[in-house]
């Protein structure tokens, strides 16, 4: 690769190459620097009609040394014609450059893409210039931005007044452009880190608030629109969590519910069977009663149905005697035995009364039994409705016991 001193009036600059910023400091130095140490390296040309040259790369250092007034200037001179692979190199050349705006990478980028000498693909790109595809694709959405946007945007991620990084305008790129470029514009002019251009971005994406108040929003400064942020996102919480607050309680009254059919479903059964075992005892307890009966009949003068005619809980009448000196005439003796037997029917009669009420008592009982087991299983959740529930029929219980005892003579 041959380096020859080519008289700078034989050079022009290429308009259409991707670099078209020059910092004027950054130009100045450069011009210190060449005048003090000389160009240390050389910029790249090929040639043209009539024995010129067009610049590929190098076009700041080809300004600095015409401004010293210098007449010639080491080249590379490059014979290929192919407009893609110039174009290739030159940005090639530029990304390993300071200076390299984001902005002139993505126009760059674009024009390889959508230019109809290049149609280029993105993975093409992203092969011949080693850079990720998602590299590319994010360069490319700064230019969704407004001209006056694009003239704020400077290389790095120092924040600086009136300047705008890639990082702080890329959370704004998919709102609409009545809302991106303001919203750009107040960031740059109040120095926005990029933490907070997320923020307003996510609440100009919030399609429940209207466009009417996004509108108003955009009067605001950038510390008013965090202001106005947090105040939504708190709202936002608030109500996220009474969703979920209300979607739990209707959980735990379709558990409940569950729970109660299967309760009741268990009593009924058990009531149930609980009803059969106590007509049984109550069959064994007649029995004993009309024995005790009998029993008594053979030493007083009853006959065996008279017994158990008064064990039925039938009243005894002074013609159940019979005529073996137990006369119905009055006698104090005679008396004492009746209301002796009554005072045994109203026993009777008040413990049939509540046997009927002991297949409930032992419903319940099962009842809590079956709370305490699913009280202590895994991951069964005991409401206290359904304990209460069964403490109102308990109470229910105690209530007719009272009631039943009450009316008693006893």
């Amino acid at each position: 690769m041959d380096i020859i001193e080519i008289p700078l009036s034989l050079i022009e600059e290429d308009k259409d190459q991707p670099r078209y910023q020059f910092d004027e400091e950054a130009l100045g130095e450069l011009m210190q620097s060449i005048e003090e140490l000389g160009l240390l390296s050389p910029i790249k040309v090929r040639t043209m009609e009539g024995g010129r040259y067009r610049i590929i790369y190098g076009n700041r250092r080809y300004k600095a040394t015409e401004m010293l007034g210098r007449k010639t200037i080491p080249c590379i001179v490059s014979t290929t014609s192919d407009e893609m692979e110039i174009y290739l190199e030159q940005i090639a050349e530029n990304l390993t450059r300071e200076g390299f705006s984001p902005i002139e990478e993505a126009i760059a980028f674009d024009k390889l893409m959508n230019d109809g000498r290049f149609r280029s693909s993105l993975k093409f790109l992203s092969a011949k210039l080693g850079k990720p595809e998602s590299y590319i694709k994010n360069k490319c959405e700064l230019l969704k931005f407004s001209k006056a946007v694009q003239k704020l945007i400077v290389s790095g991620t120092e924040i600086r007044k009136d300047k705008l990084t890639e990082d702080q305008l890329l959370p704004l790129k998919d709102l609409s452009m009545e809302h991106r470029d303001p919203l750009a514009l107040i960031a740059a002019r109040d120095e926005l880190p990029v933490s907070d251009v997320k923020k307003i971005a996510k609440l100009f994406k919030d399609k429940t608030i209207s466009d009417n108040t996004k509108e108003k929003l955009l009067l605001k400064t950038g510390s008013g629109l965090i202001e106005t942020w947090s105040v939504y996102e708190q709202n936002r919480k608030n109500k996220k969590a009474a969703e979920e607050a209300e979607a739990d309680e209707q959980n735990r009254k379709g558990s409940a519910t569950g729970s109660a059919s299967n309760a009741t479903s268990g009593a009924s059964a058990s009531g149930a069977a609980t009803a059969a075992t106590g007509a049984t005892a109550a069959g064994a307890a007649s029995n004993t009663t009309t024995e005790a009966s009998a029993s008594g009949a053979a030493s007083t003068g009853y006959t065996t149905s008279q017994a158990a005619s008064g064990a039925a809980g039938e009243p005894l009448s002074p013609s159940a005697f019979d005529g073996a000196g137990r006369a119905a005439d009055g006698s104090s003796s005679q008396a004492a035995e009746a209301g002796a037997a009554s005072k045994n029917v109203n026993v009777s009669d008040l413990l049939r009364k509540l046997q009927q009420e002991l297949p409930r008592q032992t419903e319940l009982s099962r009842s809590i039994a079956k709370l305490v087991v699913e009280s202590d299983g895994e991951g069964q959740v005991l409401f206290t409705h359904e304990v209460d529930a069964v403490v109102e029929q308990l109470e229910e219980q105690l209530a007719l016991w009272k009631s039943l005892r009450e009316k008693s003579p006893l």
